[in-house]
C-alpha cells in the first residue's frame, strides 16, 4: 500500500496556448482577450483594442470562437478608424 495520497482521477491543467491567441474569459462576461502569457496559476490576457492585461484562473478560459475573434478584431478596427488610441 502506497503511503502518497495521489489523486489517479484529478484532471490535468489545461495547456497554455500560443502567444496572442484570442481566448475568451467566461468570468468577466465571455470577455475576448489576447493571451499574453502564465503569470503563477493565473493566464494573463490583454484585450484586444488594448488596454491593461488581466489574470484568469485558466480553468475560466476558452478558445475564442470563429465569430467571436471576427467581433473582436472589427470592434479594434473600428476603434482605429475613429482615431481611438489602441
Amino acid at each position: 500500500m502506497c503511503s502518497e495520497d495521489v489523486r489517479l482521477d484529478a484532471p490535468d491543467p489545461p495547456r497554455a496556448p500560443a502567444p496572442g491567441t484570442l481566448m475568451v474569459d467566461t468570468s468577466r462576461a465571455d470577455r475576448v482577450g489576447e493571451f499574453r502569457g502564465v503569470a503563477g496559476p493565473y493566464w494573463s490576457l490583454r484585450p484586444v483594442g488594448g488596454g491593461a492585461e488581466w489574470e484568469v484562473e485558466p480553468r475560466h478560459v476558452r478558445p475564442a470562437l470563429l465569430i467571436e475573434q471576427l467581433r473582436a478584431r472589427t470592434a479594434r478596427l473600428n476603434a482605429r478608424s475613429r482615431g481611438e488610441v489602441l
